[in-house]
């Protein structure tokens, strides 16, 4: 009995660093982690690759895989759309392995419904003056913006008790840590584990 892999969600407020969280742990090579890329329609930020960082989309184009149910979860975000292809997620879990996703608060709520087997941490900023400094220091959103992420980050933070755990990202070395041992605790929880070996037994 093959056990199924383990959808891994990890969300929280906008310029908490959960993309720079996910990099490091993906550089690991020890991880045996499926990175699952999400959708959107906001332009690429200098660096990002398509089909790497995000799959970038027209609003349009967005718009039909709503319609299709091509989307796991989707969410409109400071005026774009933010979602994760769903083929890609269940084929991967069958297979055993399992899949990490990115991806907003709004969104993550939705997995949640669809996936309530799933693993969701919350990264959490050490203060919310830091959590500005982020989003200034990456030098990308006007000071509109930046007031909408902050009050957004407010009302997302006060639904961390949806989650299964929280990670400060106070240095990102130190979350990699906390995410690591989580995930590993996971895979030996009783109720993952139990009906493999159980059928074992039955097999002997």
């Amino acid at each position: 009995m093959k056990e199924k892999g383990i959808l891994i969600v990890l969300s929280g407020p906008s310029g908490v660093g959960k993309g720079t969280v996910r990099k490091a742990l993906f550089s690991e090579e020890e991880l045996s982690l499926q990175y699952s890329i999400s959708a959107t329609t906001r332009k690429p930020r200098e660096g990002e690759v398509h089909g790497v960082d995000y799959l970038f989309k027209e609003r349009v184009e967005f718009e039909e895989m709503i319609k299709n149910d091509q989307l796991l979860e989707w969410a409109e975000y400071v005026g774009n759309y933010y979602g994760t292809p769903v083929e890609y997620v269940q084929k991967t879990l069958d297979e055993g392995k399992d899949v990490f996703l990115e991806i907003e608060v709004q969104g993550a709520m939705q997995v949640k419904k669809a996936f309530p087997e799933g693993l969701f941490i919350f990264l959490a900023p050490p203060s919310l003056s830091e959590l500005r400094n982020r989003i200034v220091t990456r030098g990308t959103e006007s000071e509109d913006l930046i007031h909408n992420r902050l009050t957004a980050a407010k009302e997302e933070i006060e639904m961390m008790d949806s989650y299964d755990y929280v990670v400060e990202n106070d240095k990102v070395e130190h979350a990699c840590d906390k995410i690591k041992a989580i995930v590993t605790a996971e895979h030996c929880k009783r109720s993952r584990v139990a009906p493999r070996y159980k059928k074992l037994l039955e097999v002997e």
